[in-house]
């Protein structure tokens, strides 16, 4: 016989309150610069050309494939934005020069290998924010998002050893560590806080290189 849900006791999963329209217009203006912001990363260049073609192309995205509700809970921290972006900056222009080597290297088959990240932070925010960061980075390419665990599947080229696999999976994990130091909410940085003093868990050998 299966357990009354309502049994004195029990834990009962909170239900999130509906978004009012204020809070719905301002995610819609975050996810409209954000994605902006994305198509005018993936040209490479900032012009009003762009930013205009991205505005059309936002809008057709999201009349066509409506977002979810998802409630942004935390709030912008100037420090730890300045600090992600700096980073992101670095890491663009190193994992950049490390594919053009690998370009370069005549005779030589760049080995690569998938490697299941599960996140610390389960929120549909986190897992899309850190999935866009890598995919903005050359090297890496998200496979699968698994939304129901926050595990994130990705191909990336250079790895050769499990130790490469350990190494990319800790700078996951660091990526997704800066993201809620940016913008997470109190609850979001003391259990991302938690989880950073216990360590990450065991790496799944799903990554070994092939």
């Amino acid at each position: 016989m299966s357990a009354d849900p309502m049994t004195p006791g029990q834990p009962v999963e909170p239900q999130d309150p509906p978004l009012t329209r204020r809070a719905r217009r301002r995610n819609l203006a975050t996810a409209v610069v954000f994605l902006v912001a994305v198509w005018v990363l993936l040209w490479g260049t900032f012009t009003w050309a762009n930013v205009i073609s991205g505005l059309v192309v936002v809008a057709v995205l999201l009349t066509v494939f409506p977002l979810p509700p998802v409630t942004f809970a935390g709030r912008i921290h100037p420090w730890g934005l300045l600090r992600f972006t700096g980073r992101f900056l670095v890491d663009l222009v190193v994992a950049s020069a490390q594919i053009a080597g690998l370009a370069l290297r005549f005779g030589h088959t760049p080995r690569g290998a998938i490697i299941a990240v599960p996140l610390r932070i389960a929120s549909d925010l986190n897992l899309t924010l850190t999935a866009e960061a890598l995919s903005l980075v050359p090297g890496s390419l998200i496979l699968e998002a698994d939304r129901s665990t926050g595990t994130l599947y990705i191909h990336v080229l250079g790895v050769h050893t499990l130790d490469d696999v350990e190494r990319f999976r800790r700078s996951v994990l660091a990526l997704e560590e800066r993201i809620i130091a940016a913008i997470g909410s109190p609850d979001e940085q003391r259990r991302m806080a938690a989880a950073t003093r216990t360590g990450p868990p065991p790496a799944d050998l799903e990554g070994a290189p092939t």
